[in-house]
């Protein structure tokens, strides 16, 4: 049995696929589509791939400092942040991962929210 969930689906590879499906989605979406419109969407895949990858036990890592700063001035609300939940759960099931370690990494994305979330919004 794998030691991390990175490992167990196959590590970098994996995780780029599950991220770049990931994107295709969530540029699709009404209710988040618009917070991608000027953004270099390879060097956010490259870091959300390096992000997913930490969450689910790989090499890469960020600080909560660095997260909170660069969602700082995006004004995400809660809402945004459930869509973004709801679409990652929906990738993650299509790549077939089981659905308790799903769970495991909307908990690790979820333990994230209050750095990404603006303070004052719904």
């Amino acid at each position: 049995m794998a030691g991390t969930l990175y490992e167990k689906y196959g590590g970098f590879k994996t995780v780029s696929r599950i991220v770049m499906d990931f994107y295709e989605e969530a540029l699709d979406s009404d209710a988040i589509g618009d917070f991608f419109a000027d953004v270099d969407m390879p060097r956010l895949i490259d870091h959300q791939t390096k992000f997913i990858a930490s969450l689910m036990g790989g090499p890469a890592s960020f600080s909560d400092e660095r997260l909170a700063i660069v969602h700082r001035h995006l004004g995400i609300k809660h809402s945004d942040f459930d869509e973004v939940a709801r679409i990652l759960a929906a990738t993650l099931a299509e790549h077939g991962m089981d659905p308790n370690d799903i769970g495991e990494v909307l908990a690790a994305v979820e333990s994230k929210r209050s750095l990404i979330v603006e303070a004052d919004t719904e």
